[in-house]
């Protein structure tokens, strides 16, 4: 009676957030099966995934058929990038329990990440016929549509997010826009996500002018200058801001469900973002000189008290040590566009960023590059935003923005894609970019006539 007790207490704590509490409870049944599956869940929430597995594997030992063991035992693999054993557990754990829902959907997130994109909406398609109000599984079927190229329905599918109970609300009030004629409106967009966020989709807010709204654009405070430059009937205010009154909101997400946005259609004209002719003049002056100009960005922000954020941000981040594979490249001047960060060692290159106060300044900057190799952050989306040739360095679980299959983006026609070919490993992608790059260089200024040369449509490797 009393270890039922002690299970039915960590459930219960589990259940209500209380993770220390159910933590404990769980620890103190080294010997029973459900705890110890438990207790793997508990640890994989709190992003202890080594220790999540060793609880998992001793559950299993107890009994292999625990369903939910396989389960937890898969996200504990999974989050540790080891793709072929968690899609194997999560395999295990939904032909031992058909209606395993998070497994399904676990499955359909590892597959994806792979590029096994026909397999991965199949899991998905499951998940949703078992459980099709659970908003998570709505939430991640869209993500794996947005990622094949189904943009239609992946973005129709994505407004399931704000039900998804750990998305914090956008606390916005008022009916969404969701394609209605905004003619006479005002409608406000407002931001969610990350400052690349903002930028990609920020393209979107000139058609709504065009179609007769008055646009509020309420953003992040460092793009409120960048932003102020757009044309036509748009406010934009920073967070904190009074907003004035309104008849409709949309978040900035949300706009491609509203324009109906097809893999066809996709808004790709640019540049779409106006800079500080002055300005930009001043930069391409201090920056003069002989062979291309090329910025460079290695590492994303992370956010403090995040740990999902901050391992996305570890995977995404070249060591320091990586780039010296660009050094002593004839041609080629490197322009740091990394902020609150000194220049790597040994590589020698010019540093902007101090005299930068916010995307504004940075913009003018970028405005003047030949070229902009970067880790999957928002430069790589100022860059585009601004028509300026983009390489991309994409950790291996790739964002679905840039799509399975490609090494070109239909969001801006002048990035390239180069992906890790293995979790982890950077040095393939930077051998790769230095070729490119010696070879750009020899051409010095011609980069249309590089990526002429290649195919950078690779297909699918479906399985």
């Amino acid at each position: 009676m009393v270890e039922q007790e002690l299970l039915a207490e960590g459930c219960a704590a589990y259940a209500a957030g209380q993770l220390v509490a159910a933590e404990a409870a769980f620890r103190s049944l080294p010997d029973d099966v459900d705890a110890l599956s438990n207790l793997g869940a508990v640890l994989n929430a709190t992003q202890r995934h080594a220790e999540a597995e060793a609880a998992c594997r001793a559950a299993l030992a107890l009994q292999p058929q625990c369903w939910a063991a396989w389960s937890n035992f898969g996200t504990a693999l999974h989050s540790q990038q080891r793709y072929d054993d968690a899609i194997a557990a999560y395999a295990t754990a939904v032909r031992q329990n058909r209606g395993a829902i998070n497994a399904w959907t676990n499955l359909g997130v590892a597959l994806a990440e792979q590029g096994r994109v026909v397999q991965s909406l199949a899991m998905h398609a499951a998940a949703v016929s078992l459980a099709p109000e659970d908003a998570e599984v709505r939430a991640n079927h869209a993500l794996a549509l947005l990622a094949a190229g189904d943009l239609a329905r992946g973005f129709a599918e994505h407004e399931w997010r704000w039900q998804v109970p750990s998305m914090l609300p956008h606390g916005v009030p008022g009916p969404c826009w969701q394609g209605e004629d905004p003619a006479g409106r005002t409608i406000l967009v407002h931001d969610e996500g990350g400052f690349g966020d903002t930028l990609q989709f920020v393209r979107y807010v000139p058609l709504l002018a065009a179609r007769g709204a008055r646009v509020l654009l309420r953003v992040q405070p460092p793009l409120v200058r960048l932003l102020r430059r757009m044309p036509g009937p748009v406010a934009v205010l920073g967070r904190g801001e009074a907003v004035p009154e309104y008849h409709m909101q949309c978040p900035m997400l949300s706009l491609p469900h509203g324009f109906g946005t097809a893999l066809q259609t996709v808004p790709a004209q640019v540049p779409y973002l106006p800079v500080d002719a002055a300005k930009a003049a001043m930069w391409r002056a201090r920056l003069a000189g002989e062979g291309l100009r090329v910025g460079l960005v290695w590492g994303g922000a992370s956010r403090p008290g995040m740990a999902v954020a901050h391992a996305m941000d570890s995977r995404r981040s070249l060591p320091v040590a990586a780039l010296a594979t660009l050094a002593g490249i004839t041609g080629v001047r490197f322009v740091s566009l990394q902020k609150d960060q000194d220049p790597p060692p040994g590589l020698d290159m010019a540093n902007p960023m101090p005299d930068c106060a916010d995307f504004d300044d940075t913009a003018a900057v970028v405005a003047g590059l030949d070229l902009v190799i970067a880790v999957d952050t928002s430069m790589a989306h100022l860059a585009g935003a601004l028509g300026r040739p983009v390489w991309l360095l994409s950790r291996y679980d790739m964002c679905w923005r840039w799509l399975h299959g490609r090494r070109d983006s239909p969001w801006y026609p002048g990035l390239r894609l180069y992906r890790q070919p293995a979790p982890g490993e950077w040095g393939p992608v930077l051998r790769e970019v230095a070729d490119d790059l010696r070879a750009a260089a020899q051409q010095s200024g011609q980069l249309d006539l590089l990526s002429a040369h290649r195919d950078f449509r690779e297909p699918c490797g479906l399985l």
